[in-house]
């Protein structure tokens, strides 16, 4: 199957030549900012995906019109290795505005990495300098945006358990914006049982061109899309438009573990500190000086964050973290985020509580060896989806099993079983628990609400 999509990719590629990223359309109605962009695949294939952004009442800066197209030219740039995966032309046309070498460089860097799960699971071998060229063919110039800030903090939420322990975290101390792109009932609900209106959030609304849909259906190329990176992007329109200086992402420091650790290929490489990095020092440069976009939880790992969302027991029942069953506003119980979060949370719910939130008992299902074993490291690969560390899934287990000897599940009892896994038994559970990730941009007063609850919450749980 892989050859056969490395053979599409190479016919596709010699038959169409260019993606042409050609215009933006800013319309400002009374309610709402409408976006459509205008791209293009040589003169074959013509996508207008859209972007609107109702105003509400925390709104305080009014933007010029050219203001808004530089956000949207920005969103635009990833908003299109959506449409340009699908046939992988070896040319980038770049229309609106005009780009210099460095931002070329920067956005090459960004696809390249952001695709490299599609690569990696396709089969196509490609390097930085080939994959693709990108022509800045314009005399449009970008410039800073001019707008005043304030110490509110927008912070993007996905209805799992990580946005949940931040939006909980921050707004004891912050005012808190939350931003929802394309709500579900998930988010919503995750907003409301916070205290906030279904109303009283920052709501943007993203549409994907119909016709890349038909493409997919045809046979052409599909696959992963660094979807962090586009909702980065996302977060300057509201960070602009409310005067909100921070935007706090979610981004634990388990996401810069590589999926496959032989190539380097990330999942999350979108998630990682590296993107986070770079995106802060691109957003400084070339759009403002004033936005603040850091990643509150990069200091904590998975099982920290885990931990504290244990004691938020009034979302445990809306939380969803299932990409299979995100559509339906369910746990599917089958897949390796579900097992993922039962793992991740097992030593610090009661199992019952568990089987309460996914509706079975996951730990119980030998079905899901095969993923237990990506999970904890007994297979190179981990599973392509946003889970932990390896040192984090084993210690997690470790735990677990230490604390019900008596009735162990039986994915227990096959890990306990697995001598390939004896190198990660002595994983230091306490250890996990008190780390403090010294890569990450949280300015002093962010530290201090971690670490005032978080290690004194750690300190009773290891004491258990």
């Amino acid at each position: 199957m892989k050859r056969e999509i490395n053979k599409i990719f190479k016919q596709l590629r010699s038959e169409y030549s260019s993606f042409i990223y050609n215009d933006i359309s800013v319309c400002i109605e009374d309610e709402a900012v409408k976006v459509e962009y205008d791209f293009w695949i040589d003169d074959k294939f013509n996508f207008r995906p859209t972007l609107t952004i109702p105003f509400n009442g925390f709104i305080v800066n009014n933007l010029t019109n050219t203001d808004f197209e530089i956000l949207a030219f920005h969103l635009g740039m990833i908003e299109l290795i959506s449409y340009w995966k699908s046939v992988c032309p070896s040319k980038i046309i770049i229309r609106p505005f005009k780009l210099n070498q460095e931002q070329i460089d920067w956005w090459k860097k960004l696809y390249f990495n952001g695709l490299g799960e599609f690569f990696y699971t396709n089969a196509i071998k490609i390097s930085l300098d080939g994959f693709v060229e990108i022509v800045s063919d314009s005399d449009n110039d970008l410039h800073h945006l001019s707008v005043s800030f304030n110490e509110k903090v927008i912070i993007p939420v996905g209805g799992g358990k990580d946005s949940v322990v931040t939006l909980e975290l921050l707004k004891e101390k912050f005012e808190v914006i939350p931003l929802i792109l394309n709500p579900r009932k998930a988010t919503t609900d995750t907003i409301e049982v916070a205290g906030f209106g279904k109303d009283n959030f920052f709501r943007i609304q993203r549409t994907i061109d119909p016709l890349l849909l038909k493409l997919n259906d045809r046979g052409f190329l599909n696959g992963h899309t660094p979807f962090s990176a586009m909702l980065a992007f996302v977060t300057l329109f509201a960070s602009a438009m409310t005067g909100a200086r921070h935007i706090a992402l979610s981004n634990e420091s388990s996401a810069n573990e590589p999926t496959e650790s032989e190539s380097g290929v990330n999942h999350q490489y979108s998630k990682s500190f590296e993107f986070e990095k770079d995106f802060r020092e691109y957003v400084n440069k070339y759009i403002s000086k004033e936005m603040n976009y850091f990643s509150f939880l990069r200091p904590l790992s998975e099982l920290q964050i885990a931990q504290l969302f244990s004691g938020f027991s009034n979302y445990h029942h809306v939380f969803r973290s299932c990409n299979v069953g995100s559509k339906t506003d369910s746990w599917c119980g089958k897949c390796s985020k579900c097992l993922f979060t039962a793992i991740i949370l097992s030593p610090f719910l009661k199992k019952q509580k568990i089987i309460n939130i996914f509706k079975k008992d996951i730990l119980d299902d030998e079905t899901l060896e095969s993923v237990l074993n990506e999970l904890t490291g007994t297979t190179p690969v981990k599973p392509f989806e946003c889970v932990g560390t390896v040192d984090e899934v084993n210690a997690a287990i470790i735990r677990t099993i230490n604390n019900n000897r008596e009735s162990l599940p039986t994915l227990l009892k096959k890990y306990e079983q697995n001598s390939m896994l004896d190198q990660y038994r002595n994983v230091d559970f306490e250890k996990l628990m008190n780390s403090f990730n010294d890569e990450n941009f949280l300015k002093k007063e962010f530290v201090e609400i971690l670490i005032n609850r978080n290690f004194m919450m750690a300190e009773k749980i290891i004491k258990k």
